[in-house]
């Protein structure tokens, strides 16, 4: 195998001389034509050498959803203001040649956007593709590449939709591709080395950036800007990678992946499930207006232990009383919302983490005591 060494101008470079018509392809939602687009090695003098099969390595997929790790600015010191999900999954491969050192690489391009533009039908697809890659003996684990806005909840969406115990990694970048000290090419690396290891097995879907690993059930996105932006602050990270070796400390104890109920192999949609910020002179007009556009079960995130103001309150709980599920989370970023009579609550989920699993929930029981074990054990 031919060993290909860059300079982070010949990165650059790459990243920005990626072919149009790759891009237009990548940027076009798959979703639509029910196919995912293949990435293709060998096709072109160009393009890196294809890779050997070697029987040694394990076999990882990169399934590429768009982001800032996939994404291209004006100028290298410009690490704000760029395109989003602009760049192909064949180029991502091609700028870590190292990685075929590690493992046999194969690339899919699911979709090519902002992660704020990730949609529940998004999220069937890549879920049902993962299920449907993993249960062969051809793939070893997954990477997925994604922005880092709403990482966290594809993360957390995938850590109860999966039936399988091998590695599901996502991945990104707080810098864009063509910036100076770009984070994506050594992150990317780094999520195939931790999805390729034995002792990532059974550990739930991971999330694998700057150098830590954690579980998709307790990291967080916590910076704007920040390169360490993802830190599981209470429960800490599962890991770190030391040296080119993925070294684990800690368990996760939540059940995952295989241990939850819940089936998306047959689903077209997801229920409605709508988030409600609470603050001071809250009015529940906002309440009204989830409802009456179709919720079918409504988040609080209050303030302190997920707390609400009286007028709230009582608009709540006509609405509760009509059937539909309020969960209250806390908008403080950590700690545990305890148990309050008549409401369920989400433990130590975030608000966007706990509509993941309302929505998932929804699809198995109306029950809200079932539902309140859900977010015991999830």
């Amino acid at each position: 195998m031919k060993k290909f060494t860059f300079t982070l101008m010949a990165f650059v470079t790459l990243m920005v001389a990626c072919s149009q018509e790759t891009v237009e392809q990548a940027e076009a939602d798959p979703i639509e034509d029910g196919e995912a687009v293949v990435a293709e090695e060998g096709n072109g003098e160009e393009e890196a050498e294809q890779q050997e099969f070697n029987e040694d390595l394990p076999n990882i997929s990169i399934l590429a959803t768009g982001g800032t790790i996939a994404g291209s600015g004006s100028v290298g010191t410009n690490t704000t203001d760029y395109q989003a999900g602009d760049i192909a999954i064949e180029a991502l491969i091609e700028a870590v040649p190292e990685m075929t050192e590690i493992a046999n690489i194969n690339g899919e391009q699911i979709v090519n956007i902002g992660s704020p533009d990730i949609t529940n039908e998004h999220l069937l697809t890549l879920g049902n593709r993962i299920n449907e890659l993993l249960a062969t003996d051809d793939v070893d684990g997954i990477v997925v590449t994604h922005g880092t806005d709403t990482m966290e909840e594809t993360a957390y969406f995938l850590n109860l939709v999966v039936k399988s115990d091998k590695p599901v990694v996502l991945v990104g970048a707080m810098r864009p591709a063509t910036a100076m000290s770009a984070d994506g090419p050594l992150n990317l690396y780094n999520a195939v080395l931790v999805a390729g290891h034995e002792e990532s097995v059974g550990r739930g879907t991971l999330v694998s950036f700057n150098d830590r690993i954690a579980s998709a059930r307790h990291v967080t996105k916590t910076d704007t800007t920040a390169v360490d932006t993802f830190v599981a602050t209470e429960e800490g990270y599962l890991g770190r990678i030391v040296g080119g070796v993925p070294h684990y400390y800690t368990e996760i104890t939540k059940s995952h992946t295989t241990e939850t109920p819940f089936d998306i192999s047959d689903l077209e949609e997801l229920p409605q499930v709508d988030i409600i910020y609470g603050h001071q002179n809250n009015d529940p007009y906002m309440l009204d207006a989830a409802v009456e556009n179709g919720a079918e079960g409504i988040i609080f995130a209050g303030p302190g232990n997920g707390s609400m103001s009286s007028v709230m309150q009582e608009a709540a709980m006509d609405i509760m009383e009509e059937g539909m599920p309020i969960v209250r989370t806390s908008r403080v970023g950590n700690g545990t919302v305890s148990h309050k009579d008549d409401y369920l609550t989400a433990d130590s989920l975030n608000p966007h983490k706990a509509r993941i699993l309302l929505m998932l929930a929804l699809t198995v029981t109306d029950d809200e005591e079932e539902i309140q074990e859900y977010y015991d054990s999830y």
